[in-house]
């Protein structure tokens, strides 16, 4: 072959196999850019998965934390599906305070104290339900609640024992460490000896029954060393004119066979908007010890409404206790008996309460939620001709971990633990600035 033709031969098969290489090198390119698509779409197929994981985990804690009770009292009526067995829990709480009617308090900068330690038993033997708790304070040892209870139907509980009288808002008409000034009249979280029927809420409506035979220390010839050493407040006399409103009653009656009833009705405005509208009424008899010496009877509207985080609570109601003396003159003056003292109540007055509340879920280190909120309560037209109670408190409360603590500022007049009485007849608007912190288990 020609020098010349064997060039352009070599030539020619240069360039083909240069074309060649080039195509493959393409080739090479375009299967590398398909790879790093593809991981570029398992990488975020990847970190779309750990996102979810991530959420449903915090959803879980979420779920966690929220199942736990962080309410003022935690007295949990609910029971579990587990095998037999009753739980132990309680509490231990301390307390701080500052107040106006004090000077000894005021120059100390305030006084910290010991609160209670409590013990809680829950839990079920056999389908029947025991809930019960024990407060062990410096001053005395109470019992608040203690009662067995079995689930008649789907939608009906019994209980017996020790219970809650069904009245007013439930459970609580109020949101701070004090409750509501109607606690100190006996009309709000009370507890006494008897048997109730509870509809738990279906079909939007819930009815609770109740028929008590006498107050928890077992009315007025009960076996206790002081009528005065009790959770809840309840009539253990009469007051008569020489008696100091502070005084041991030296004419003692206690209540016997009460009935009591609660009936509400849930409307749904939106899914997160509901009020819980109803009505409550108990009747009953007072004893001396040896005969029937009067009637009792009260009744309340209430509504109980949450609108997303915020809560509104409206009550209105009046008492009457009916009773005249051994010379038959009406008794105006009633004595009442709780944490180890006396003090008195007018024997007929209206109360009124406002509550708003707005909670908010925070995650700040053991911090899982706070509740602001002001309560509003009063006590007028009083039939001993006494000046009005009214008791004022806004505050918050922290739920961190097992510890859930108040912080109240209260304004009141004639408001027992606020440097007054409930049968109080001052014009002086007192303070009191607390925190209580409690370690619940």
């Amino acid at each position: 072959m020609p020098r010349k033709s064997r060039l352009m031969l070599c030539l020619i098969l240069s360039f083909s196999t240069v074309c060649v290489e080039a195509s493959e090198l393409d080739e090479l390119r375009q299967q590398l850019q398909q790879l790093k698509q593809q991981l570029g779409l398992l990488e975020q197929k990847i970190e779309q998965q750990e996102q979810q994981l991530a959420v449903q985990q915090q959803g879980l804690e979420t779920v966690e934390r929220n199942s736990k009770e962080t309410s003022a009292d935690l007295a949990s009526l609910e029971q579990k599906d587990n095998a037999d067995g009753i739980s132990l829990g309680g509490a231990i709480r301390t307390n701080y305070s500052h107040t106006s009617y004090s000077d000894g308090n005021k120059n100390r900068g305030g006084d910290f104290d010991f609160d209670i330690f409590r013990l809680n038993l829950n839990g079920s033997i056999g389908d029947v339900l025991l809930n019960a708790e024990i407060r062990f304070f410096d001053y005395m040892t109470a019992v608040k609640y203690a009662y067995v209870g079995y689930q008649l139907t789907e939608d009906w509980q019994v209980q017996a024992g020790i219970t809650q009288v069904p009245f007013g808002n439930w459970p609580y008409n109020s949101h701070n460490y004090f409750f509501s000034t109607n606690y100190y009249l006996g009309l709000e979280d009370d507890h006494d000896l008897g048997i109730m029927f509870k509809r738990q809420l279906a079909d939007n409506w819930q009815l609770d029954l109740g028929f008590f035979k006498n107050d928890e220390l077992g009315g007025v010839d009960g076996f206790v060393s002081s009528r005065a050493d009790r959770y809840s407040y309840d009539i253990v006399g009469y007051r008569q004119g020489e008696d100091g409103i502070y005084d041991d009653p030296t004419q003692p009656l206690g209540e016997y066979n009460t009935f009591s009833g609660r009936f509400a009705y849930q409307l749904e405005h939106s899914t997160d908007f509901t009020t819980e509208l109803g009505i409550s009424g108990l009747a009953g008899g007072l004893h001396n010890g040896t005969s029937r010496a009067g009637s009792y009877n009260a009744w309340a509207l209430h509504l109980n409404s949450h609108y997303q985080r915020w809560n509104l609570q409206l009550q209105h109601g009046e008492y009457r206790y009916n009773l005249d003396d051994m010379a038959g003159n009406a008794i105006d003056q009633m004595a009442v008996g709780a944490y180890a003292f006396y003090d008195s109540i007018a024997a007929k007055a209206k109360t009124s309460t406002i509550n708003l509340a707005y909670s908010l879920p925070i995650e700040w280190g053991p911090v899982t939620g706070l509740q602001f909120y002001n309560n509003y309560g009063l006590v007028y037209d009083k039939s001993d001709n006494s000046r009005d109670t009214m008791m004022n408190v806004t505050g918050f409360s922290v739920a961190a971990g097992g510890l859930f603590t108040y912080f109240d500022l209260v304004h009141a007049r004639n408001q027992p633990f606020v440097g007054g009485s409930a049968a109080g007849d001052s014009s002086e608007t007192e303070r009191r600035f607390n925190i209580n912190i409690g370690y619940y288990f």
